[in-house]
C-alpha cells in the first residue's frame, strides 16, 4: 500500500505557520490568501491523519505532534533549497529565478541604475524584488525565502555573508531660511547640535545611523516629527520643520521634488554608511553572489561621476 506523503506546498504553509503562530501573518509571509493558506494546514494534518494545531481566538498554538512536524518540516524544506541552489550553481552563473530583498532607502535609487546592466550581463535571470526594511529581508534570507539581499552593513544577526558594494556619504539638508554657513570644506559635524534633526521612523536602519550621528555631537531629534520615507523626509524639510541626514545616492530623486532646500556637505571624514550585498553563509552560490557584486560594483559608476561622496568597495 502507497505511503501518503506531505507535499512540499503543505511543509512550507505549516513552516511559516508554525513561525508566525497566526494564519493572516504566515499567509502574508508566503503572499498567499489565508483560505489557501488554511487549506495546506488542513490537507497536511488529513495526509498525516493527526492534529497539528490547536486554533484559538487569537492565535494558533501547535500540538506536540505539530511541533515535531515544524522541526522535520524546517529540516526538510532547507534540504530541499540546498539541492536546488547546487543544480542552479552546476546550470551556470546567475541563471533562472533570484530572489532579491531590498532596503526602502537603496531600491529606489540603486535598482534603476543596476538593473539594465544584470538583464545585459545575465539574460537567462529572472528577478523578483521585495522590498522592506532590513530585519524583514534578513528573516526571509535566513528562512530560505530571498536568495541575497541588499542593505546597509553589518548585517543584524550572524549567518550572513557580506560582501561590501559601495560608501555613500550623509548630506545635511537644511531649509533655505536657516542661513547655515557652508564653508568649502565643509560644515562640521558639531553643526547639529542646534538644529533639530528629522528622523524616519523606527525599523529603519537609517534611523538609527542618523540617531548615531546625532548621539556623537550631542544632536537632538525633533521628537515629535517623523517620516516613514526619504521622501516625505526631505518635504518635512522643505516645509521648514528641522533638518536631515540623507544619502548621496538619494540626493538627485528626493530634492528635486522639494523647494527651499539647501545641501551641505559634511567636512572630512564625513559621516556615512555601507551598502552591501548579503546571502547566507550556508549557501553554495557564493561563486553567483560574487559575479554579482561585481557587476554591481562596476554599476556604481555611473552614480560616482563628479561625485565624490559615492565610493565603490
Amino acid at each position: 500500500m502507497a505511503i501518503s506523503r506531505p507535499t512540499v506546498a503543505q511543509l512550507r504553509a505549516f513552516s511559516a505557520l508554525a513561525e508566525h503562530l497566526h494564519f493572516r501573518d504566515a499567509a502574508a509571509a508566503l503572499r498567499m490568501s489565508q483560505p489557501a493558506l488554511s487549506g495546506s494546514v488542513a490537507a497536511l494534518e488529513e495526509t498525516l491523519d493527526t492534529r497539528l494545531v490547536e486554533r484559538t481566538t487569537r492565535k494558533v498554538l501547535l500540538t506536540p505532534a505539530g511541533e515535531r512536524v515544524a522541526r522535520g518540516a524546517e529540516l526538510v524544506l532547507a534540504e530541499l533549497d540546498r539541492m536546488v541552489e547546487e543544480i542552479r550553481s552546476v546550470r551556470g552563473p546567475l541563471v533562472g529565478p533570484l530572489r532579491v530583498g531590498v532596503i526602502p532607502t537603496v531600491a529606489p535609487y540603486l535598482l534603476p541604475v543596476v538593473l539594465p546592466r544584470l538583464a545585459e550581463e545575465f539574460p537567462e535571470l529572472a528577478l523578483s524584488v521585495h522590498e522592506e526594511q532590513t530585519d524583514q529581508i534578513v528573516a526571509e534570507l535566513l528562512a530560505g525565502r530571498l536568495d541575497v539581499v541588499l542593505f546597509a552593513l553589518p548585517a543584524p544577526v550572524s549567518g550572513v555573508t557580506e560582501l561590501p558594494l559601495y560608501d555613500e556619504d550623509f548630506v545635511l539638508v537644511t531649509p533655505s531660511s536657516y542661513g547655515l554657513d557652508s564653508p568649502a570644506e565643509g560644515v562640521s559635524r558639531q553643526a547639529l547640535g542646534n538644529l533639530d534633526v528629522i528622523l524616519l521612523n523606527e525599523g529603519h536602519c537609517l534611523r538609527d545611523q542618523a540617531l548615531d550621528v546625532c548621539r556623537e555631537v550631542g544632536a537632538r531629534a525633533a521628537a515629535a516629527t517623523y517620516a516613514t520615507s526619504l521622501a516625505t523626509l526631505v518635504q518635512l524639510v522643505s516645509g521648514g520643520l528641522g533638518v536631515t541626514l540623507v544619502p548621496e545616492t538619494a540626493l538627485p530623486v528626493e530634492t528635486r521634488r522639494a523647494p527651499n532646500l539647501t545641501l551641505h556637505r559634511f567636512k572630512s571624514p564625513a559621516p556615512f554608511r555601507q551598502i552591501g550585498l548579503g546571502y547566507r553563509s550556508t549557501s553554495p552560490r557564493a561563486a553567483e553572489f560574487e559575479a554579482l557584486a561585481t557587476t554591481i560594483r562596476s554599476s556604481i559608476g555611473t552614480l560616482t561621476t563628479g561625485t565624490p561622496g559615492i565610493r565603490p568597495a
